[in-house]
């Protein structure tokens, strides 16, 4: 098992995503089942508009938080220099509280492994922005050996 630590790390480290599509601000909190990951909502982002960014946008963000995680496990498990190859994103449900998300937000985002076998998880995340829910989201990932 790795003994690296959390602030040992950065966000290329955990997540496969780099420049303008590393949308995570800063990791909150992570273990092997869960991460909670803070967003800052940019006119950078994909989907933005003039009046903010278009919700369908959480489901990416719920993505990188569970990304985080797992992210955390391989190195945990791995060490830093294994593969860091990205896995492949479902969406079993999604669900938005919000019309857009405006430019300046601040989106805390939970993720949860709720069911994890060989290469297979099932992750929940919920998204809040001034302690409201604005989204939900249910994806299936899979890594290919």
């Amino acid at each position: 098992m790795n003994t690296t630590t959390l602030s040992e790390l950065t966000l290329e480290d955990l997540l496969p995503h780099r420049g303008g599509m590393l949308l995570v601000k800063e990791v909150l909190e992570v273990d092997s089942k869960t991460a909670r990951a803070l967003f800052l909502v940019n006119k950078s982002w994909p989907m933005a508009e003039a009046h903010g960014v278009h919700p369908l946008i959480l489901v990416e963000l719920a993505a990188q938080t569970a990304g985080v995680c797992n992210g955390w496990d391989r190195i945990r498990t791995k060490g830093l220099d294994s593969n860091q190859m990205g896995w492949l994103v479902a969406i079993k449900k999604a669900d938005f509280f919000i019309d857009f998300l405006p430019f300046g937000g601040t989106i805390m985002a939970r993720s949860e492994n709720t069911y994890s076998f060989e290469n297979l998880r099932e992750v929940s995340c919920e998204l809040h922005m001034d302690n409201q829910i604005i989204g939900s989201v249910t994806l299936q990932l899979f890594q290919a050996n």
